[in-house]
Formats: C-alpha cells, sequence, structure tokens
C-alpha cells in the first residue's frame, strides 16, 4: 500500500477534518487569521489527524455522533501540533519550515506565540463541544507531558553528554506523545473495547517514536528541498540527537571531538565533516534499525484488531514512518 492510499481509506472523513480546520480558524481579529491559515496550510501530512479518524474507523463504523467527535478530535489535534510548531520555531529561532519561511521568520516571535496560544485554546473550546471527559483527560495530559519534554529537549541542548536513554524520554515526550494521544482519543470517541483502545494507544506510542527518529536521521542524509529545512538544524541548535550520540560513542576520537565541540558550541563549522563522520560510523544504519523496531512494534500492537482496510492502512502507515524522506 503507498502513502497515498492511506488518505483513500478515510477521504470523505479528512476532507471534512480539512473543512472544519478551516471553519475554527475564524477570528474578529485578522492577524490570527492570518498567521493560522499560513501555518495550517503550509503542506503538512496531517498525519495525526489521519491516525484519529484511521483508529477510530479501525474499531467500528462511524456514524452520526461518532464521525462527528472524530472529525472535532482530529481538528483538535492538528490544532495541538500547529500550536506546538509556533512554540517550536521562535525556541529554536527556525526560519524555514517545509520549505517556506516559518511564521516568527515572516510575523515576527510575538505574533507566533500569541497565535499557537490561540490555537492551544481554540482546541480546548472544540474539546468541550466533544463533551468527552476521557478524551479531555488523554490531552489534558498529553500536552503537559509534550510541554515538559520540550524543556528537557531545551536543558539537553549544548549537553554533549545526554545518553540515548535521556534522549529516547525526550522524543518519546515531545514528538509520540501526540501521536499516542491521537490514536488513543480515536478509539475513545469510536467507543472501542479497552483491550482496543490499549493496542491503538501503544500503536501511537511506537509509530511516534518511529517518525521522530527517522527524523533525525534525515538531518544527517536528506538534502534542505526534501527536508523543507535547513540541513544541519538540529546540530546548530546543540541538540544531542541519537546519531550525534551514536558518533561520539562509536566513532573515530576526531569524529567524538568534533561532534562534542559541535554540540557545546551550537556550531556548523565543520557541518561537512560531521555528516562525513555520522554516516560512516554506522549512526545511520544504527538510528534507521531503532525505528524499524519501533514499527514493527506498532504493527504488533494492533495485530488482534479486527481485519479492515483501515488495520491495512495503520500498517501501511508504520512502514511509511520509517521510509520517508520528508
Amino acid at each position: 500500500m503507498q502513502p497515498i492510499q492511506i488518505h483513500d481509506v478515510v477521504a470523505n472523513e479528512f476532507g471534512q477534518v480539512n473543512d472544519y480546520i478551516v471553519s475554527q480558524l475564524s477570528s474578529d481579529i485578522p492577524l490570527i487569521e492570518q498567521i493560522g491559515y499560513y501555518i495550517i496550510s503550509n503542506g503538512g501530512k496531517r498525519l495525526r489527524p489521519l491516525l484519529v479518524l484511521l483508529a477510530a474507523k479501525s474499531c467500528s463504523e462511524l456514524a452520526d455522533k461518532k464521525l462527528d467527535n472524530a472529525i472535532k478530535m482530529a481538528t483538535i489535534i492538528e490544532f495541538i501540533h500547529t500550536s506546538t510548531l509556533l512554540h517550536d520555531d521562535v525556541v529554536d529561532e527556525s526560519d524555514m519550515r517545509r520549505g517556506k519561511k516559518t511564521a516568527n521568520e515572516e510575523w515576527g516571535n510575538a505574533p507566533s506565540v500569541l497565535v499557537g496560544d490561540f490555537l492551544y485554546s481554540r482546541a480546548f473550546q472544540i474539546m468541550v463541544d466533544v463533551g468527552n471527559m476521557p478524551c479531555m483527560e488523554i490531552l489534558a495530559k498529553t500536552t503537559n507531558i509534550i510541554a515538559e519534554g520540550e524543556v528537557q529537549q531545551l536543558i539537553n541542548c549544548g549537553d554533549p553528554d545526554t545518553t540515548e536513554a535521556n534522549y529516547l524520554k525526550v522524543i518519546q515526550y515531545k514528538t509520540a506523545k501526540l501521536f499516542e494521544g491521537a490514536a488513543l482519543c480515536g478509539a475513545v470517541v469510536a467507543e472501542a473495547s479497552p483491550q482496543q483502545q490499549e493496542a491503538l494507544r501503544l500503536f501511537g506510542m511506537y509509530v511516534g517514536t518511529a517518525f521522530q527518529l527517522v527524523d533525525d536521521v534525515m538531518d544527517y542524509t536528506s538534502t534542505a528541498e526534501e527536508m523543507g529545512k535547513s540541513v544541519g538544524d538540529d546540530l546548530s541548535e546543540g541538540k544531542p540527537t541519537l546519531p550525534l550520540i551514536y558518533t561520539m560513542k562509536y566513532g573515530t576520537d576526531d569524529a567524538k571531538e568534533r561532534v562534542r565541540q559541535a554540540i557545546l558550541t551550537g556550531g556548523l563549522d565543520q557541518l561537512a565533516e560531521i555528516i562525513n563522520d555520522v554516516r560512516h560510523c554506522g549512526a545511520i544504519d544504527y538510528t534507521q534499525q531503532q525505528a524499524q523496531q519501533q514499527a514493527d512494534l506498532a504493527i504488533e500492537a494492533i495485530q488482534h484488531l479486527p481485519e479492515s482496510d483501515y488495520k491495512d492502512a495503520l500498517t501501511a502507515l508504520a512502514h511509511a514512518s520509517v521510509k520517508r524522506r520528508n
């Protein structure tokens, strides 16, 4: 199954999500709508709202209230995700995302942060409208853990002694947790059994972890055009991602020292050499293997779900998470 077919099985519902997203960007403040439309329409894959729909439909057919709630829940997840992107780009001082200027580069830091706040609060307004207390509890916890992950990542920046375990905790908090929340909320609004809810929760956690591992690989294997952001962004921010952590453990003495100094200073003076170091010490293969293990665990987690096109699409999504180039 090709990635486009993953969307095809929920094409109608996905279209309704996109329409609802646009309707919920409405504001009396023109700048909010302008920035909101800019970031929402900026070429994202909408993987997290897609996961809500696939998770829900893999458990039961959606009709009437269930379908309405799944569409709203998918929108909530996308708004939470988008708000974190706006805030992340300010914190990271990023100037490009998905091949376009970031909102903070286009309008400045203050408007970006405040529109991010608007999207967060709009997400919780929709949540109240859905009125599903278990989902409220899931997403309240999810957003809190994402914030903790972001702060921990900030603490890790510039620290070349960050361990692999600490790195994995950060990506499970800041990235995988929203995938997990998306899949679990999809199951909850579909009124799935506790066993199905747990299976989909695990699926989301594993896929989200695989997704971020591959994202960190691409910083050293893809072009700026493929990624939609500058090559070496993580290194320039002093982020000790797994390819760098592995290189500092198994690279040559010169490679270890280059990476250590780059993380300490957040410099790109030796970017070409470090990319070469990472590629030649086995760091890329190792990180990719870790991502594949997570994808395999995701597929295993949903093996007892009823056979359907939606389960097949979830399996395809797990495979696609480790094969992507952007």
